[in-house]
């Protein structure tokens, strides 16, 4: 039998009799239904929050390794980092909207609008803000909270702007994003517009297109570069001039550059850079800490570039080096990083500051293979060596990690390095 569904009458059926039963209820017994159904899982929501909010306040997640009660949640219940990080926001304002509260788990409010108004909600406001709850849409509760007199100023201060500055960088998908404050928004929107106008734009300036060629789209008028891409090769010019100067390379400025400090490890094996049938292989390499390329791509890399090579064995992975020492090597440690991508303890996303650990404790005269090696952030490389918690298995494969509580969690590799390994495998057997 399938796992067992609660249908709105009480009674557990398996997931096909429910969809057989649904299947066969009319349209106002459909609609009766997810009424009931609606207000059992706002009525759930509420207690959850209430119990998350009261969980980290105790910083409970603490006794099971967890950072925060953000990463706690994201890993124990399936969720979404973004997802958990909503649920906490609300299960800690619970305790000053006992009204919304209580509406949540009556089924008279979503957990939309009670998430819209309760980083502005205090106790004096939380009858009135419920009472509006009840009648407004989501849109509208949220500029409700805009123009709440507890909100932040609508015109933030230059010092509140600069305290939310941020750059980050998104390997999976390789996309950056910033928020700057104003005039530091307008120099670099300048500067990058300044360098696009001379990145294979013809005649036609980025301030002479329509505002449908910004987004990125085909333009008109044969062959000219989208402004997106324009600006994307102007910021891309600007890194690049950042290369300090020196015998070797030629500069877009005239000027002579040096070799690049930059290194870029590409994994690849060696016949990818020495066949010339001109074959293609997804599987031909890939960049660390990012995603699978083509051997065109390889090739092309290759040369002009500061080049770390990776000798790859059979089933993709870099051969096994460090018999008989304690230290990981230089090539161990980037396969590590390149199987693992971040921190390996359950739900948690650190890539910053990261150590390898060995599964088993090393002894002397003992193996360091990349099966006993696991990276881990600085706080759970802390919390594995306390008393009580355990970890073992095969880092290639699956760990268990065990908390002082008896709690099991399990952790495995990027799902691209399997890939690799799979990928690789059935290449080989053929």
């Amino acid at each position: 039998m399938t796992a067992g569904a609660l249908s709105a009458s009480g009674v557990t059926t398996s997931g096909a009799d429910l969809i057989s039963a649904v299947a066969a209820e009319s349209n106002e017994e459909l609609a009766a239904g997810m009424e009931a159904d609606f207000a059992q899982m706002t009525a759930a929501q509420g207690r959850f929050i209430v119990r998350l909010g009261e969980f980290n306040r105790r910083q409970g997640f603490c006794d099971e390794g967890a950072t925060s009660v953000e990463a706690w949640t994201a890993e124990r219940f399936g969720v979404s980092t973004p997802t958990a990080r909503a649920l906490t926001q609300v299960g800690d304002k619970a305790p000053d909207m006992p009204h919304l509260v209580g509406s949540l788990c009556a089924g008279e409010v979503s957990l939309d609008k009670v998430r819209a108004v309760a980083q502005v909600v205090t106790p004096e406001t939380d009858p009135q803000l419920c009472d509006q709850a009840r009648e407004c849409s989501v849109r509208r509760l949220v500029e409700v909270a805009q123009m709440s007199a507890h909100h932040r100023p609508l015109v933030p201060s230059a010092a509140s702007e600069h305290q939310r500055r941020y750059l980050r960088f998104n390997d999976r998908l390789r996309t950056v994003s910033a928020q700057l404050p104003a005039e530091s928004y307008a120099e670099a929107r300048a500067c990058i517009d300044a360098l696009a106008k001379q990145v294979g734009a013809g005649d036609q300036s980025p301030d002479s297109q329509s505002p449908d060629s910004q987004s990125g789209g085909d333009q008109s008028g044969g062959d000219q570069t989208p402004l997106d891409q324009r600006r994307c090769d102007g910021f891309m010019a600007l890194v690049r001039s950042a290369t300090p100067a020196g015998p070797g390379r030629h500069g877009g400025s005239g000027r002579v550059a040096g070799a690049s400090p930059y290194v870029v490890v590409l994994h690849a094996p060696l016949a990818t850079l020495v066949d010339g049938s001109g074959e293609t292989n997804d599987l031909a390499g890939e960049l660390e800490r990012d995603g699978l390329i083509d051997a065109e791509t390889v090739r092309r890399i290759a040369c002009d570039a500061t080049i770390a090579v990776a000798l790859d064995d059979d089933v993709g992975h870099t051969m096994y080096e460090g018999r008989n020492r304690r230290f990981a090597t230089v090539a161990q440690r980037r396969e590590v990083m390149r199987r693992d991508r971040h921190c390996r303890f359950p739900g948690c996303a650190n890539v910053t500051f990261t150590n390898v650990h060995h599964v088993v404790r090393w002894k002397p005269g003992g193996t360091t293979d990349l099966d006993n090696l696991v990276l881990l952030c600085t706080h759970h490389h802390a919390v594995v060596h306390s008393k009580g918690w355990t970890m073992s298995g095969d880092a290639n494969g699956e760990l268990t990690v065990i908390a002082p509580g008896g709690r099991i969690m399990t952790s495995r590799p990027s799902p691209l390095w399997t890939r690799v390994s799979a990928g690789s495998g059935a290449a080989g057997s053929g």
